[in-house]
């Protein structure tokens, strides 16, 4: 188990991505704090956790993440549960689809606040213990949207890039202090919030994937995994694409 005695957030644990992401942590050795807004949600994640790997330890912890505050308060928690943050994993999101002549403030408030200002949040608080103990990993879950664009999509997809260039940034700011800062942008996943895409887009996306088919989460926490591990030792800055071969 490559991450044995290592210990690690992962923001919306949920479902979906993020509870693949840290169902595979734990296989693989880690320990696990679950944060999410829908307790019952996580509780089936912390299930499936301890269902992962025997003695395994996972911590529940519901909070909103666009909130500065609650984010500091769940870091405290893990740091008081485990000692140690070892990987900081920025999944939640939310898309919410909208032209741009359609476009509300409020919604551009929204995917900014969740998809992009929460990570400001959670990658701020983990780095101090993180440059107490001199090591660290963080992942941004981006977005190919984040890459390119997408119609409809204008306050999602510049959300998602947003990470793009927080990931380069802060793995500047924090490298000398054995910190990684790497992004993973995932294509067409089977999750509930790809399942709201109309049959056309969906059609579209399956046509230009090199493989013929969707991902399943499973597929981005693999690579989260090996982002977080030893065997990624010497890679920061960078943005693993998780697409079929979509954007080729």
């Amino acid at each position: 188990m490559m991450l044995q005695g290592k210990a690690a957030i992962v923001t919306g644990a949920s479902r979906g991505i993020g509870r693949a992401i840290a169902v595979d942590l734990v296989k693989n050795g880690a320990d696990v704090v679950l944060v999410g807004r829908d307790r019952g949600a996580l509780e089936e994640t912390l299930t499936a956790c301890t269902a992962a790997r025997e003695g395994a330890k996972a911590l529940v912890v519901t909070g909103d993440v666009a909130d500065p505050a609650a984010v500091d308060g769940f870091v405290k928690e893990a740091l008081e549960a485990f000692g140690r943050i070892d990987f900081a994993i920025a999944n939640a999101g939310q898309s919410v689809d909208s032209l741009l002549l359609r476009l509300k403030p409020d919604v551009i408030d929204q995917m900014l606040s969740v998809n992009l200002k929460s990570a400001f949040y959670l990658c701020g608080a983990v780095a101090k213990p993180m440059m107490k103990q001199r090591s660290g990993s963080i992942v941004l879950v981006s977005s190919i949207v984040g890459l390119t664009g997408n119609p409809g999509q204008a306050a999602y997809a510049a959300s998602k890039a947003g990470l793009l260039g927080l990931a380069k940034s802060l793995a500047k700011e924090l490298g000398s202090r054995n910190i990684r800062v790497n992004a993973v942008a995932p294509g067409l996943i089977e999750t509930a919030m790809t399942e709201k895409m109309t049959g056309e887009v969906r059609e579209y996306l399956l046509n230009q994937a090199a493989l013929g088919r969707p991902g399943k989460p499973e597929d981005v926490s693999g690579a989260v995994t090996f982002l977080c591990s030893e065997a990624a030792g010497y890679i920061t800055g960078q943005t693993l694409v998780v697409d079929g071969g979509i954007l080729m």
